[in-house]
């Protein structure tokens, strides 16, 4: 019967120790019969097992007239679903210990912890895993990015893109993946991300985030790439400035681009369009006027020699201000 069925004679004793097959009698000799009905069961009870029921399982199905197939199936999906996530999250971590190239256990066990604190509930914990990172207990680049990305405290998100700057442009390609996520929360902190890690490729990836449907990750690749010198990023900036949105930040960003002369005509001329077209918002007028102060030119003289004599009193006191700082220097 082991030769014919596959199943080895040792399991055979056990299917009976258990009641699942009852052989209808024995030879002389002692051995056991096997009828053709206990053959179809034997094979049953095979092929339920292949679906990854237990010895238990399988007798209930077997001997229970009432038992449904539909729930039974159900609950297996829902137990290898299980599985498979346990083994896939097993998996990677695996991968992420060799992608550190331990030397040793002991650097193996150091990875672990670092790993373990980057994934606490703990804020302070996955904060201290992040800072303790460095050359002699390395993390994983895609563990610091999955953390990145995935970090919703700004103390700990911190530490975290401090870690994985030090990976230089090996952090670029999970933060890559990153900015097709649907989440726009995902996106922006990928863009905040690789405006901490320096080189071409970074500053090419926040290049495409300039288009971006999210007006938040826009806003960031924005001031990212105008600390960078990428004039891009000037009419995302000048908008900033006008709707005031990080508005300090994004005149700062527009005084380092102005450093290019043929960079500051444009920024002049970008900021004393969006003033003709602001509209009745005086705050916006006087925020953009104020981000005149550090574009240089002939452009932005002759502008705030006419806004010196603007309606809005705030404005004309700004602009003549900002003229006598000029005529100053």
């Amino acid at each position: 019967m082991a030769r014919r069925s596959g199943v080895s004679a040792r399991m055979l004793r056990h299917y009976e120790s258990l009641g699942l097959v009852r052989p209808k009698g024995r030879t002389d000799a002692g051995y056991r019969e096997y009828s053709s009905e206990d053959i179809r069961r034997i094979f049953h009870i095979e092929s339920l097992r292949s679906l990854g029921l237990s010895l238990s399982e399988v007798r209930r199905v077997l001997d229970g007239p009432g038992f449904s197939p539909s729930e039974l199936v159900d609950d297996l999906i829902r137990r290898t679903r299980e599985r498979i996530a346990s083994q896939t999250e097993l998996l990677t971590r695996l991968r992420r210990i060799d992608a550190a190239g331990p030397a040793d256990w002991a650097d193996v066990l150091r990875i672990i912890a670092l790993l373990q604190a980057l994934g606490s509930e703990s804020a302070t914990r996955r904060q201290r895993g992040a800072l303790s990172s460095g050359e002699r207990d390395p993390v994983p680049v895609e563990a610091l990015a999955e953390a990145v990305l995935n970090e919703t405290d700004p103390n700990v998100a911190g530490a975290l893109r401090w870690a994985l700057a030090r990976s230089g442009e090996d952090g670029l390609a999970p933060l890559a993946e990153a900015l097709g996520a649907p989440e726009a929360e995902v996106r922006e902190r990928a863009v905040q991300a690789i405006a901490e890690i320096a080189g071409d490729g970074a500053t090419a990836l926040l290049r495409d985030a300039l288009t971006d449907s999210a007006v938040a990750v826009r806003r960031r690749a924005a001031l990212a790439l105008g600390s960078r010198g990428v004039a891009e990023a000037i009419p995302t900036l000048i908008g900033m400035v006008a709707e005031g949105a990080s508005d300090v930040d994004a005149a700062d960003a527009l005084g380092a681009l102005a450093g290019d002369p043929a960079l500051a005509e444009r920024i002049a001329t970008g900021l004393v369009d969006r003033l003709a077209r602001g509209g009745p918002d005086p705050t916006a007028r006087r925020r953009l006027t104020e981000a005149l102060a550090d574009i240089p030119g002939p452009t932005t003289s002759r502008a705030l020699a006419e806004l010196s004599h603007d309606e809005d009193r705030a404005v004309a006191l700004t602009a003549t201000y900002l003229l006598t700082l000029r005529s100053a220097r």
